[in-house]
């Protein structure tokens, strides 16, 4: 049995009577409009263990109260948050459940950071997804059958190393851990396009975040995906810019009127220079010296992302790979892959990444050479990204077609 309404065994059928009684303090005065439909979705997130999906709702119902999410569609964001965060309520499936459309590749991460609090950027969504939901009541009523779930197309074209900037990265994976806390059960399918070869990387920073329900409800298109988007959602129902034949009212194809299409972010929005991080390590590369920190690579296609800063004064820095095995090189004797040069710093912190596309022993060099009178303290931290196997052996199946999903 599916554990939906009218698919039910006489087991759950006992499970959400059981369930109904034991809310009944938390339902009667605050969610009076709390269904079968409803409520067998918190059953089915916890496999109708009634301890653990009574605990998941009484926390969801907590979360509501905290954000305010019964008034939360009438707030309204920062100006560069509605102008520059993407995405967009457009179009229905075949069975009428909403389409939300979701430009990873489009945002600007780091100008939004910089110009926003990652909680409201985060709480943006929240929005998005308590829209998404009245939606599906709006749709209930129009159709006269329950629509309980939504599809996401999210759309990768322009992802690369900027959107793995750790904090970016956090919104992601708090976003999607706040959907798995608060909304379960409601994603029909999240469809992929125009995946990277970088998707692998990426998806790995944010699938730990996801359960392996939600993860089995990914599906990423490949190179033909105008045609196939049109087996989830009528042509009729797609913009035509993805491959249907929906245009805003005066025949714009992007369906500006519906989708935000993102963008760089003015430098006037910016609220300061730089984003708080913390740093996993300090050390003090003493005068006319440097600092070598290795990582090992095993496989290609892995990314090396570091962020770091100086005290005091600037710093040099560079990344360089080893050409010889177990032992210290010198500078000049390993393969220049990221060019050494002097960095303020000390002023606004660095960050970076570079996808790895030989295995090896990776050199990421704090140079200090050119000071002979003064020690430099270094705060930093390196991590290796690994990409997703299942992921990538997706999309390298893709290419192997003549089907690459970013073409």
């Amino acid at each position: 049995m599916s554990g939906r309404v009218g698919d039910l065994s006489f087991q759950q059928q006992e499970a959400l009577a059981r369930f109904r009684g034991n809310l009944q303090d938390l339902l009667l005065p605050t969610m009076p409009k709390a269904d079968d439909y409803f409520l067998l979705r918190w059953l089915r997130a916890q496999n109708f263990d009634l301890k653990k999906a009574e605990d998941m709702l009484r926390k969801h119902m907590e979360f509501r109260k905290q954000q305010d999410l019964d008034n939360i569609l009438t707030w309204q964001a920062s100006e560069v948050v509605q102008l520059y965060d993407s995405g967009g309520l457009c179009g229905y499936d075949y069975e009428g459940c909403p389409v939300w459309f979701d430009l990873v590749g489009a945002l600007d991460p780091k100008g939004l950071l910089l110009s926003a609090s990652k909680q409201e950027l985060i709480r943006k969504r929240i929005k998005a997804f308590e829209l998404l939901l009245k939606e599906c009541e709006l749709q209930s009523q129009k159709l006269g059958r329950k629509i309980e779930t939504v599809v996401i197309v999210f759309d990768l074209e322009g992802l690369s190393l900027k959107h793995l900037w750790k904090p970016a990265v956090e919104v992601y994976q708090q976003y999607f851990a706040l959907v798995e806390a608060n909304y379960p059960e409601t994603i029909k399918h999240l469809l992929v396009v125009r995946a990277p070869r970088l998707f692998p990387v990426a998806f790995n920073l944010v699938k730990s975040f996801l359960t392996e329900v939600t993860q089995k409800k990914i599906v990423i298109l490949g190179g033909n995906w105008k045609q196939e988007i049109s087996k989830f959602i009528s042509p009729d129902q797609i913009p035509m810019e993805y491959g249907g034949t929906m245009t805003d009212p005066d025949g714009n194809p992007k369906c500006l009127t519906k989708i935000n299409y993102g963008g760089e972010v003015p430098k006037s929005y910016h609220l300061h220079n730089q984003v708080r991080v913390q740093y996993e390590h300090t050390a003090t590369v003493g005068r006319g010296s440097s600092l070598q920190v290795d990582n090992e690579i095993l496989f290609p296609g892995c990314v090396l992302r570091w962020q770091f800063a100086s005290d005091g004064a600037d710093i040099g820095f560079g990344v360089f790979l080893k050409t010889k095995q177990g032992e210290r090189q010198r500078v000049g004797e390993m393969t220049e892959v990221l060019s050494s040069q002097r960095y303020n710093a000390h002023m606004v912190p660095e960050d970076g990444s570079l996808t790895c596309h030989k295995p090896g022993v990776y050199v990421l060099r704090f140079d200090n050479t050119y000071s002979l009178i003064h020690a430099k303290k270094v705060s930093y931290t390196v991590e290796v990204l690994l990409p997703d196997k299942t992921a990538e052996e997706k999309i390298q199946g893709l290419e192997a077609t003549g089907s690459s999903p970013a073409q």
